[in-house]
Order: C-alpha cells, then structure tokens, then sequence
C-alpha cells in the first residue's frame, strides 16, 4: 500500500504550450511498472482549454466540478457538467476544458504506453473553441 498524503505533491500552473488561458495541474499518482497509470487533477478558469491531443492507450476524465467542453475532431462540441465521466478512445484526437463562462475541474486518468501518456499536437483556435 502507498498513502500519499495531501500537499505531498505540488500543483503547477499547466505549460502555455499544451494549454489556453489559467490551468491548475495537481499530480495525483503515476504508477510504476508494471502498473502504467497516471492521474492528475485539472482545474480550467473560464474559457481555459487543451490543446488537440491524442493518447496512445485512451484517456478518462471525471468531471468533479463546474461546466465544461469536450470535442473530438470533426465531432460536435459537447458540453459535460460535474459527475460526468467522458472517454476518448486510444489515438482519437481531442480536446476539452472549461465553458466560456464557468470554471471546470475533472480527473485525467490514462495509461502510458512505453512511456508515453500523450501527443500535443495544434492549439484550439477561438473559433474551434467557440463552435
């Protein structure tokens, strides 16, 4: 068993590359091999986004607070609300975050494959954004 306590792991604001506007990134677990999970909590301010993405092996998120917006390419925008669960399948380029008038939180949980978690490819324009 491994306990880790809260505030053990340091929050960090989310690097302007792979993200728009103000987000929050708290670690929760990455696991060691032969496990290859990793989890961390997300928190968008208003507007606040990913950019387009893809993860080798699927990705999850729960959605624990507020209102947001998930899309995957060529898809519609969806709106996903707290207690929500979404999942992208291995490889399906996407991406989500908070809507433009409320803050949005979720769990991100996925597998690594040979390391790898995920590829960031281009930033969501304003208009992809806004549908």
């Amino acid at each position: 068993m491994k306990i880790i306590p809260v505030g053990s792991v340091a929050s960090v604001i989310a690097p302007e590359s792979y993200f728009t506007g103000r987000v929050v990134q708290t670690p929760l677990i990455s696991t060691e091999a032969p496990a290859r999970l990793a989890s961390t909590l997300v928190n968008f301010e208003p507007g606040a986004r990913t950019v387009w993405h893809t993860h080798p092996l699927g990705q999850t998120l729960y959605v624990v607070s507020g209102a947001g917006r998930v899309q995957s390419w060529g898809g519609p925008i969806r709106e996903i609300r707290a207690g929500d669960v979404v999942f992208f399948e291995p490889g399906e380029k996407h991406w989500h975050g908070a809507g433009p008038s409320s803050a949005m939180a979720h769990v991100a949980m996925q597998e690594g494959l040979e390391g790898r978690y995920v590829d960031w490819l281009e930033k969501v324009s304003d208009e992809q954004y806004a549908g």
